[in-house]
């Protein structure tokens, strides 16, 4: 049995759960090694105490899974036949209806809650999404050299849009040469969708890229990431275009710093929300407090945006294997907008940086 599944059966013995039913894409990729975007389609994995796992997919996909090492049974199922009878059936044979019964607050439906509540009506629901986000906190060596490598590439997205950066081009044709050069190096899919913004544009932390012209005198705000081989990366960096006036320089700067400094206090037993403390400290006292307007990162590996929350409230220790984001930002309407962003990985000696693009403010000419 996979390692990851005894851990997950070890998790449901503590919790006083028998069963879990995963349906999120990326728990079943966890548990599964197996990655698909079901559309509206019924995927799940269902874990057990009373016997061995099973995959519920669309029978079109049940050699891919096969393919990606799934060694268990399976319900594979055709587009005419409903998933959850199947499902229930295979219970049935098998004499072990669960009485407790772990998913996904935030992926079932409550359609598919409903579906569930219909085969199983005398079965206790109850809410497990944490318990599987602990799990996944925790990298091993194999998650480590694959977020290494997710780094490297958006260290080379970066400088692909760097290099890219001219007078009159727009922030879409930026996006299009950094995903096509990326496309180059083997990357199928970006970790979200890449942002480039353009002067007044990057004072928006979630802007919108579009057809805005590169000018003089512009921040330029990249934000991108990249999927390999199942796990994300997430790097933003901020460059000025032919100059930079002193507002602009004291706002880069004063982001620098404060990400530098949580980044020092990205240290083992530490509690998440130090850090976000520790940049916001810092921002505050020059005069921006009221500009960094979001928390300092998020945990990061299947997934763009995992468990932990690096918010200011969290308590949550910092624990090696623990694999997360730094990306203070100062974003002022009519001004500049600045975000600098890192992975960051927990070591016994406190925290690596994996991605390495500079961080001193780059004039491009």
């Amino acid at each position: 049995m996979s390692t990851r599944i005894e851990a997950l059966l070890n998790e449901l013995n503590t919790k006083e759960l028998d069963s879990i039913l995963v349906t999120s894409p990326a728990n079943v990729y966890y548990l599964s090694n197996y990655y698909t975007d079901p559309h509206e389609r019924v995927v799940a994995v269902y874990v057990t105490t009373q016997h061995d796992p099973i995959l519920i997919l669309p029978a079109m996909e049940a050699e891919d899974a096969k393919a990606a090492g799934w060694n268990y049974s399976m319900i594979d199922y055709h587009d005419h036949e409903d998933p959850w009878e199947l499902f229930l059936a295979f219970l049935n044979k098998s004499g072990k209806i669960p009485e407790t019964l772990g998913v996904e607050e935030d992926y079932l439906t409550l359609s598919r809650y409903n579906s569930v509540k219909g085969i199983l009506p005398d079965t206790e629901v109850k809410q497990s999404q944490e318990l599987l986000a602990s799990l996944r906190v925790i990298k091993n060596q194999q998650e480590y050299e694959l977020l290494k490598k997710a780094a490297e590439l958006a260290d080379f997205g970066v400088q692909t849009g760097v290099n890219a950066l001219k007078e009159g081009i727009t922030e879409l044709e930026v996006i299009a040469e950094i995903e096509y050069e990326l496309k180059k190096q083997g990357v199928q899919a970006m970790s979200f969708s890449t942002m480039v913004l353009f002067g007044q544009k990057a004072a928006s932390p979630h802007g919108t890229p579009g057809s805005a012209k590169l000018q003089p005198g512009d921040m330029v705000l990249f934000d991108l990431g990249v999927i390999y081989e199942g796990y994300c990366s997430d790097i933003t960096r901020t460059v000025a275009f032919k100059s930079v006036n002193d507002e602009q320089m004291k706002i880069y700067q004063t982001v620098l710093d404060g990400q530098l400094k949580a980044i020092e206090a990205s240290q083992l037993g530490t509690a998440v929300g130090n850090i976000d403390q520790a940049a916001r400290d810092h921002i505050e006292a020059n005069g921006y407090g009221k500009y960094f307007n979001h928390r300092i990162g998020h945990g990061l590996g299947i997934e763009t945006h995992e468990y932990p929350s690096l918010h200011g409230n969290n308590t949550t220790p910092l624990e090696k294997g623990m694999c997360y984001t730094i990306e203070p930002g100062i974003y002022v309407p009519k001004t500049a907008g600045v975000r600098i962003e890192d992975m960051i990985f927990v070591t016994e000696n406190g925290a690596e940086i994996l991605t390495k693009f500079p961080k001193e403010l780059q004039i491009v000419e």
